[in-house]
C-alpha cells in the first residue's frame, strides 16, 4: 500500500471500514502505513468528535467521576487493559501523576505531548462501544478510555450521558473530524 498517495489511502481506508465497521483500526493503520489518528478521521457519520489535546487534564479530571472504565494502551506488540476507576491526577514535575493507590491504575502521563482527543463511537466485535482515544503529535495513540458495561453487557447509561456532556462541554474546541 505505500505505493498509493495519501488521497489514496484516504479512500481505501474509507472503503475498508464501510466494508467492515466494527475492525481494529490499528489494523488499517499498519496496512496503509499511516498513523492511527488518519483511520479514526475515516471514521463516518457522526462517530467522531474531536477535542484540543489541551483539554487533557479537563477530560481524565471528568472521566475520574465515571467510576468503572477500561483503561487500554494498544501498541504493535501489546493490547494492555485495565479495568476499573480511573484514578485522579494531579500534575507536577510536567507529569499528570495519577493517584490510583496500591491498586489499580496508576502511572504518570505527559500532558503536553497530547495534541487530540478523539471521542469515538462505533461498532466492535458486534457491539457498540465509546471511547475517548488520546493522540500524540504523531498521530499515534497515547491511550483509550472506554465506557464501561453493566452485568448484561449494555453500555453504562450514565456513562453515556458523561461521554456525551463532554462533547458538549468542549463543543468550543470540537468539530467533526
Amino acid at each position: 500500500m505505500q505505493h498509493l498517495n495519501h488521497a489514496e489511502k484516504i479512500e481505501r481506508i474509507r472503503q475498508a471500514i464501510a466494508e467492515k465497521p466494527d475492525g481494529i483500526l490499528e489494523s488499517l493503520a499498519a496496512e496503509f502505513a499511516v498513523p492511527v489518528q488518519t483511520v479514526i478521521e475515516c471514521v463516518p457519520g457522526n462517530g467522531v468528535t474531536r477535542i484540543d489535546g489541551s483539554r487533557f487534564v479537563d477530560v481524565l479530571t471528568d472521566i475520574a467521576e465515571w467510576g468503572d472504565i477500561t483503561f487500554i494502551v494498544h501498541t504493535k506488540d501489546a493490547v494492555v487493559e485495565v479495568c476499573g476507576p480511573m484514578p485522579t491526577g494531579r500534575i507536577g514535575h510536567g507529569m499528570y501523576n495519577l493517584q490510583g493507590g496500591g491498586s489499580g491504575l496508576s502511572g504518570h502521563l505527559r500532558p503536553d505531548n497530547c495534541k487530540s482527543i478523539f471521542l469515538v463511537r462505533r461498532p466492535f466485535m458486534g457491539m457498540e462501544t465509546m471511547s475517548v482515544q488520546f493522540f500524540n503529535a504523531e498521530g499515534e495513540t497515547i491511550f483509550k478510555i472506554y465506557v464501561g458495561r453493566d452485568e448484561a453487557r449494555r453500555l453504562k447509561a450514565g456513562q453515556v450521558e458523561r461521554f456525551h456532556r463532554l462533547e458538549t462541554l468542549f463543543a468550543e474546541t470540537a468539530g467533526n473530524a
